[in-house]
């Protein structure tokens, strides 16, 4: 069943939070087919494998913005999330098969969504430069049709503003 899980499904649960990408505890638990206070029971036995990096728990503010998303979470006092460095180490502390495979997809997951922002940020720096030559081949068209125009002695459209050309 585990295997069965979509990278869409999983993607659609990571968030981002104090700019880290992140998975709730209650989301967590559903996948690894466990109940969260389980869960989080098997981290505290085994606090010192969870530094701030792998898992943080979110303040009440942070929780109700989360609940504008999840709307679940609206009645819950502690929600831990866990960093992609965090799901790794579920592994270790919930020992079944079916963590072990649920692990496997998330940490999939994480990797296509880092893949994923960084070709969108490839995209928008190409997009950029693009953008920047069109604007530089748009003032030389204008420059040639202006010098056209004067050489065949048609007056100009665009009127010269100190540098600027207007239409």
């Amino acid at each position: 069943m585990a295997k069965g899980i979509s990278a869409e499904i999983i993607a659609a649960k990571i968030f981002e939070i104090r700019g880290k990408k992140v998975m709730l505890d209650s989301d967590l638990a559903r996948l690894y087919g466990v109940g969260t206070k389980v869960l989080n029971q098997a981290v505290k036995r085994n606090k010192n494998r969870f530094p701030q990096d792998f898992m943080f728990s979110l303040t009440r503010e942070e929780i109700m913005r989360m609940s504008q998303i999840v709307t679940s979470l609206k009645f819950s006092k502690n929600i831990n999330v866990f960093t992609e460095q965090g799901v790794a180490m579920l592994s270790s502390v919930l020992n079944s098969e079916r963590a072990v495979q649920v692990n496997i997809q998330i940490v999939r997951a994480f990797v296509r969504l880092r893949y994923a922002i960084s070709v969108d940020k490839q995209f928008a720096m190409k997009l950029r430069e693009l953008e920047s030559k069109l604007r530089i081949h748009d003032d030389d068209i204008c420059d040639i049709f202006s010098t056209l125009e004067e050489l065949m002695g048609i007056p100009s459209a665009r009127k010269k503003i100190k540098g600027f050309t207007q239409k």
